[in-house]
Order: C-alpha cells, then sequence, then structure tokens
C-alpha cells in the first residue's frame, strides 16, 4: 500500500486580500515592457533573499505568510541538496566575474525576447532531471538529450553558449556549463519578476547524453501520482513539484502538447471536460494547428507571479496542461495550490526553496564529470 501523503498549513490566515485578481482574463497578451532586473551590476551578498526565511514571517503588506510542511517517508531519497561540496563562493577567486557575466547576457538576450525567460527555465529543468544538473542536455551529437523529439521545442541553447564564451576569455576551463545553466535559470526568473536566490556552484559537466532518457521528462498528460513518485526519485517532494509548476506562471506550449486534452481527451472525440467553457472555446481558435502556441498562464504571461495558480481554482479552470488543472483537483496536491494562490510572496519564498533543490539534483563534483571549454561537446582526449 503506497503511503498517504499529508500535508500540513501550519499558522495560516487565509489571505483573502488577493480577492482583488479574480478578474476575468483576456486570453491575450499585452504589450507590456519586461521589468527590469532587481540587481544591476550585484554583489550577491547585497542581494540574497535567503535571509528572509529567518525573519519574521510578515510580508510586506503585513500578511501572514503560510507555512507548508510535508512528512519525509522512509522509502523516499533524501534530498539531493545536500551537497557539501557545493557552495555560493566557489568561484570567488577562481573566475570573481562570472555571475556579472551572466546576468548581464541574461539581460541583454531576454530584454530583446522575453520568452526567452521561461525558455532558460525549461532547460535548466530539463537538464536535471535527466541524469542530473549536469549539463548533458547541451551536448550537441547524434543520439544525445537535445536530438530527441521531447527536445525540439528548447530554445536557449545560443545564450549559454555566449556566455560561456565569455567566461572561457576570462577563466579557461574554470566554471562548468551546468552552473551556468542554473545561474541562467535563475537570473532569468529575477529578469520577469521573480525573487532572487543564492546558487550553490561546484557542478561538473557530464559526458554521456542518451536520446532515450529524455522520455523520462514530464510532458503535461502524467497522472498526480506519477509526478509525485518521479519528482520523490529525484529527492523533492509535494511541495517541489507543485511550486516549480508555477514556473509555468511565464512562457508558452505549443499546441501540439494540448490538441488531444481540447478536442479527444478520452478517445470519443470530446473535450476534456474540467476547463473552463470560455477558455476551451479560444483554445479550440487558438490551437487549430499543432506548430502554433499558446501562454501557459492566461492572465499574465509576461510576468512571474502566482496567477498560475490563481487560474486553478474552482472558480476559473484555467490551467492550460492536463497535469495543470490535476494540480487543484487532486487532494494531495490542492491545499498546496491554494496555499500558493492566496498569497504571492509565499510562492516566491517557496519557489526560489524548490529552485535550489532542483538546481542540487545528482550533481557531480569532485573529479566526476569534466569541465567543457565548449557546452556542445565534451572535451577532446587529445
Amino acid at each position: 500500500m503506497k503511503p498517504l501523503f499529508i500535508l500540513v498549513v501550519l499558522g495560516v490566515q487565509l489571505v483573502w486580500s488577493a480577492s482583488a485578481y479574480y478578474e476575468p482574463a483576456g486570453y491575450r497578451q499585452e504589450d507590456q515592457a519586461v521589468p527590469s532586473s532587481n540587481y544591476k551590476n550585484y554583489d550577491p551578498k547585497d542581494h540574497d533573499n535567503d535571509e528572509d526565511d529567518k525573519n519574521s514571517p510578515k510580508s510586506s503588506d503585513g500578511s501572514l505568510y503560510f507555512s507548508l510542511t510535508v512528512p519525509m517517508y522512509s522509502n523516499e531519497k533524501k534530498p539531493s541538496g545536500d551537497d557539501d561540496s557545493l557552495s555560493p563562493s566557489y568561484y570567488y577567486r577562481s573566475c570573481p566575474d562570472f555571475e556579472a557575466i551572466v546576468n548581464k547576457k541574461v539581460q541583454e538576450w531576454v530584454g530583446k525576447d522575453y520568452t526567452l525567460a521561461p525558455s532558460l527555465l525549461r532547460l535548466h529543468f530539463h537538464d536535471c532531471v535527466v541524469r542530473g544538473c549536469d549539463a548533458s542536455i547541451l551536448l550537441n551529437h547524434e543520439g544525445s538529450e537535445r536530438s530527441s523529439p521531447i527536445s525540439k521545442t528548447l530554445r536557449g541553447f545560443e545564450i549559454i553558449e555566449e556566455i560561456k564564451a565569455e567566461v572561457e576569455k576570462k577563466c579557461p576551463r574554470t566554471v562548468s556549463c551546468a552552473d551556468i545553466l542554473t545561474a541562467a535559470a535563475r537570473d532569468a526568473t529575477v529578469q520577469t519578476g521573480g525573487r532572487y536566490w543564492t546558487v550553490d556552484y561546484g557542478r561538473r559537466d557530464g559526458i554521456k547524453s542518451i536520446a532515450e532518457e529524455a522520455q523520462m521528462v514530464p510532458m503535461g498528460r502524467e497522472t498526480i501520482t506519477d509526478l509525485i513518485e518521479y519528482f520523490q526519485s529525484l529527492g523533492l517532494d509535494i511541495i517541489d513539484l507543485v511550486s516549480l509548476s508555477g514556473a509555468h506562471t511565464i512562457g508558452r506550449s505549443s499546441c501540439e502538447s494540448i490538441q488531444q486534452r481540447i478536442y479527444n481527451y478520452t478517445g470519443n472525440g470530446l473535450p476534456d471536460a474540467s476547463i473552463n467553457e470560455n477558455y476551451l472555446n479560444f483554445l479550440q481558435r487558438k490551437c487549430r494547428w499543432a506548430s502554433d502556441y499558446v501562454d501557459l498562464d492566461a492572465s499574465s504571461p509576461k510576468y512571474f507571479d502566482n496567477e498560475y495558480f490563481i487560474n486553478l481554482l474552482s472558480n476559473r479552470k484555467l490551467g492550460l496542461l492536463s497535469t495543470d488543472q490535476l494540480l487543484y483537483s487532486d487532494s494531495r496536491t490542492s491545499y498546496v495550490v491554494k496555499t500558493l494562490a492566496y498569497d504571492r510572496l509565499t510562492f516566491y519564498q517557496q519557489f526560489k526553496k524548490s529552485m535550489k533543490k532542483l538546481g542540487n539534483v545528482h550533481v557531480l563534483t569532485g573529479n566526476e564529470g569534466e569541465i567543457r571549454s565548449n557546452c556542445n561537446f565534451v572535451n577532446s582526449p587529445y
């Protein structure tokens, strides 16, 4: 018998001030500028918000944070984020300009095309959930993860390549591609309005990348049980599953990914009955062609906020992917969805914690792997 998963919400005061968000979704993008980064020419010590977690549980508006806890079971793996060999100061002496280079390049690219911010987040996720955060997704050869049909819509490779080239000029064969990708995902989040978090460095790059293994990446059609078990295999828990799904507050999905849901959900020629009727009409008009794209967040797709969770609530039902909406309807995850929908600051805090855990999944350190000189290829033995 599988263990019963229980979520406990401690010290909770429901913050209904968020009700102002409950206005009809426009189902279209507005012409809004991408917010600028919160940390130009930054020193990590000046912008690390990890201390927020240790201070008063009150947010800036005086409302109480929600505290989420989930039990660990004996058959669960220990979270992978406890590797003592990783450190935020790993490149302090060997490559002190590393983070500034990453930040500058991410700001430049995302400033030109805001859709690259979610692309970097997705690229990092695809990397970490296959073989761990070892930059195996970046290897560009026949039969690699990058060549898999699952990876055909991934973007952002050219940003990592440009960052790597600049870093190599300053610090040859010092900074791993895995660390660059992890830092770029963090900076992309901040660039669109999310919270800064300290990244621990010292990852090494993998030397293997197998296309078939990319099939393990969740694609939005799984059951919640499948997702829970998969995340547990990575050392991540239910709260991590839900909060990391909040990355869907920015970005797009291919229409191919949802056509079955909106046209022939169970093979009977009918759509998924859980979709908001007006939203369904919009999606069926928008996604006549599998090659088109649609926003994952129907309300504020350019901004990193908690609208994604608000959209899942019963009075909206605006989850784009099947797994998005199931997070609200499944009792094991619905409490977390409600918590993150009711308080934006709680989402920001939990997302950065879960991203730190994700970034430390099954990392290579010490003498494992290598430091690639080019992220697309393993180093030559000669």
